[in-house]
C-alpha cells in the first residue's frame, strides 16, 4: 500500500475495482480440487472489524473504569496488541470516513453528521472496495452514517452484503419510522426487514451468521461490525442497567453502561463463536470505538481532559486492540507510538497481502510493522484532528506530535508531564508552536480544496430509482434528530446528480412515509410528539424548474411531475401556510424517474 502523504488519490474508485479485478483472479482462485477454508485457500486472515459508538477510552475495566465491568473485552485486551496513543475524530462521520477511505476527513469529505457533510468524495476507494477487489466477501452490520441515498449507501461503496439503521442512529430522521432499538426494521441492501429483538444483539447475530456461512462455502471475509450503541438515546434492558443503578448511579450513566453491558456480553457471545468455528486462529480482529465518551467521563476518563464533540485528548483517544493468533503480531503488549485511524487501511492491506495501484494514495501509513515487532516507530509525524460542517473556524483543530497537542493553534501541552492538559506552555515552547502551526498550514492548503468539492446524491440512475433524499443530507438548516423533525421549522437543499433525462415524479412528505400521516398533523413517535405545522402549498425546485400547489388538510404527501436534464443541479423544497409564509422543507423527498 503507497502511503505518500498529501497528494490526491489518481486512480477513481470503479477504474480501481476493475483493474485489481484482472490482477486478481488467479490469486484468488482454488487450486483443483481444493476444499479449504476461504482464509486458508488464499493464506490471507480474515478480517472482523468492531467499531463501537460514544463509547471513550475509559469505559473499558480494563483501563482502569472502577465500576463499569467488561470481562469479555478485558479478555480480548489481554489477548490483544493494543494501540494505546491511537487517535480518531471527536465525532462519528468523520471517524467512519477516515477508517473506510485511510484520508483525512476534510480529504474525503465527510466531515460532519448530517447538513450535507456526512458523504465521502465517491471516487475514493474504500476499505471494502479493496478487500472486494482481492476475492474477499464484504459484509457490513450496524451503523453506516456516511450517506444514505445512492451512491453513499454501504452496498454502494464495496459492501456485498449490509444490514444497517439509517443516519446516526436508530430514531434519526432517516432511520424507519417507529424504530425503538427492539423488534425494529432495518435495510437489507435495498429493502427493509422487521427483526425480533434488541439492536445490538441483532447486530451480532446477523455479522456471526454471515462470518459462519462465508466460512461454509470458503470464501475469506472482510466484515464491518459498527454498532449504533452506546450511543443516545440510551435504551437498553434493565438487567444490563440495574447493577449500575443499584448502585445510586445516575440513570443516564447507568443505562450509557448497560448498553456498554450487553456489547460486552455480545463480544463475548462472539469470541466464543470463533474459537468454537475455528475461525478465531486466522482472524485478523481489530476492535476500537468512534470517538470520546458522552457519558462515561462524569465517572471516569483515563486521566485525559474532554469528551465527544471536544478538541482534547479524551475526545479523540479510543481504544484500538489488534488480534490475530496466527498472524505473528507477537505476545500481548501495549504499543505507544501516535497513530491515527487513517493507519488502518494500509495496516491491513500490508498485513493481509492486499493488492493495491501505487497510485492509490492514503493520508495514513501502515502500523504492520510496529505490530510484528519489525519496526520500534513510523517516523517522525505530526497528525490533525479536525472535522466540522463548513471550513470557517479554520482553527477548530488539534495538531500532534509526539506528546505535544497543539489545541486551536494556540494552545501547546505537554502529554508527558501533563496528561489532563491543564497547563498551557505555547509560551515556553514558541519553536514548537511554529512547526505545529506550519503544518497544519500546510495541510489545511492540500485539503481545503479537497473539502470543497461538492458530493452528489444521484437520481434517475438504472442502480437506484426511485431515491429517498433525506433531511440530514440537505444544506441549510441542521436537521438529523428527531428534535429537528418534530420543530417543522428547517430548511435546506440537496445537491443532486441527474443521471438521465426524462420525466420525474418527485414527492414531498412531512413525516416519514411510513408513518401515513397528514402533512398538517401531528405525529406521536418513540421520541416524543412532533408538532403540526399549518401547511396549505408546496413548492419544488430542481434548476429551472419550479412548481407549486395547493394542500388540503389531511393530505399526506403531495406530488409533482416535471422533466428534468441530465446534469448536476440543486433540488429544493417548501411547505407554506395560507399566507404564503415558509414553513419548512420536505424532510422526506422521493425522487422517481417514470
Amino acid at each position: 500500500m503507497s502511503s505518500h502523504r498529501g497528494n490526491e488519490i489518481r486512480l477513481t474508485r470503479r477504474s480501481f475495482i476493475r483493474a485489481a479485478g484482472l490482477t486478481l483472479a488467479t490469486l484468488a482462485a482454488p487450486a483443483p480440487g481444493a476444499a479449504q477454508s476461504g482464509s486458508q485457500r488464499t493464506g490471507r486472515p480474515n478480517v472482523l472489524l468492531v467499531v463501537t459508538d460514544d463509547q471513550g477510552y475509559g469505559d473499558l475495566s480494563c483501563h482502569g473504569n472502577p465500576i463499569l465491568k467488561t470481562p469479555n473485552l478485558d479478555a480480548l485486551h489481554r489477548q490483544s496488541v493494543r494501540f494505546t496513543d491511537f487517535h480518531v475524530a471527536p465525532m462519528c462521520t468523520p471517524t467512519r470516513g477516515q477508517l473506510l477511505t485511510g484520508r483525512d476527513a476534510m480529504a474525503n469529505g465527510a466531515t460532519f453528521v448530517c447538513m450535507g457533510r456526512s458523504m465521502m468524495r465517491n471516487e475514493l476507494p474504500t476499505m471494502a472496495d479493496v478487500f472486494a477487489a482481492n476475492g474477499y466477501h464484504t459484509g457490513h452490520f450496524g451503523k453506516w452514517h456516511l450517506g444514505d441515498s445512492y451512491p453513499h449507501r454501504p452496498q454502494d461503496r464495496g459492501f456485498q452484503k449490509t444490514v444497517h439503521h439509517g443516519a446516526w442512529g436508530i430514531t434519526s430522521i432517516a432511520d424507519y419510522y417507529g424504530n425503538d432499538y427492539w423488534d425494529d426494521t432495518f435495510r437489507h441492501n435495498d429493502r427493509f426487514e422487521r427483526h425480533e429483538g434488541y439492536c445490538t444483539d441483532i447486530w451480532f447475530d446477523e455479522a456471526m451468521d454471515y462470518m459462519k456461512a462465508r466460512h461454509a462455502a470458503g470464501e475469506p471475509f472482510f466484515a464491518y461490525l459498527p454498532t449504533n450503541c452506546p450511543h443516545s438515546p440510551h435504551w437498553v434492558d434493565d438487567e444490563y442497567s440495574a447493577p449500575y443503578e443499584k448502585q445510586g448511579m445516575d440513570r443516564r450513566i447507568a443505562k450509557f453502561f448497560g448498553q456498554i453491558a450487553n456489547i460486552d456480553e455480545n463480544m463475548g457471545r462472539l469470541l466464543k463463536m470463533l474459537d468454537e468455528t475455528g475461525l478465531a486462529e486466522n482472524t485478523l480482529l481489530i476492535y476500537m470505538t468512534d470517538n470520546g465518551t458522552t457519558a462515561g467521563h462524569t465517572v471516569f476518563n483515563a486521566g485525559m481532559r474532554g469528551h465527544k464533540t471536544q478538541l482534547w485528548e479524551g475526545g479523540h483517544r479510543v481504544p484500538c486492540f489488534v488480534r490475530w493468533p496466527s498472524g505473528g503480531l507477537g505476545k500481548p503488549r501495549d504499543i505507544e507510538v501516535l497513530s491515527q485511524c487513517q493507519d488502518l487501511l494500509p495496516t491491513v492491506a500490508d498485513l493481509c497481502r492486499l493488492e493495491t495501484p501505487s497510485s492509490m494514495v492514503t493520508d495514513g501509513v501502515s502500523l504492520a510493522g510496529l505490530l510484528r515487532e519489525k519496526e520500534r516507530n513510523v517516523g517522525d509525524r505530526m497528525l490533525v484532528v479536525r472535522y466540522g460542517p463548513d471550513g470557517r473556524a479554520k482553527w477548530e483543530c488539534t495538531v500532534m506530535w509526539d506528546k505535544w497537542r497543539l489545541v486551536k493553534g494556540e494552545q501547546l501541552y505537554d502529554l508527558s508531564t501533563d496528561p489532563h492538559q491543564d497547563k498551557n506552555v505555547a509560551a515556553q515552547h514558541p519553536d514548537v508552536v511554529a512547526a505545529m502551526r506550519k503544518h497544519y498550514e500546510q495541510w489545511w492548503a492540500k485539503a481545503y480544496p479537497l473539502f470543497e468539492q461538492k458530493r452528489y446524491i444521484h437520481v434517475g440512475s438504472e442502480k437506484a430509482n426511485p431515491v429517498m433524499l433525506y433531511s440530514c443530507d440537505w444544506h441549510g438548516s441542521y436537521a438529523d434528530n428527531f428534535g429537528n423533525l418534530a420543530a417543522g421549522n428547517q430548511i435546506g437543499s440537496w445537491d443532486v446528480a441527474v443521471e438521465r433525462e426524462g420525466q420525474y415524479r418527485i414527492t414531498l412528505s412531512r413525516w416519514h412515509p411510513a408513518a401515513d400521516c397528514p402533512l398538517d398533523a401531528s405525529l406521536e413517535g418513540p421520541l416524543g410528539k412532533g408538532r403540526a405545522v399549518p401547511i396549505a402549498k408546496a413548492r419544488v425546485k430542481v434548476g429551472d424548474a419550479d412548481l407549486s400547489r395547493p394542500t388540503v388538510s389531511g393530505q399526506k404527501q403531495v406530488s409533482f411531475t416535471l422533466g428534468l436534464k441530465a446534469g448536476k443541479t440543486q433540488l429544493s423544497t417548501w411547505f407554506y401556510d395560507k399566507d404564503g409564509k415558509p414553513l419548512c422543507s420536505a424532510y422526506y423527498t422521493r425522487v422517481e424517474r417514470l
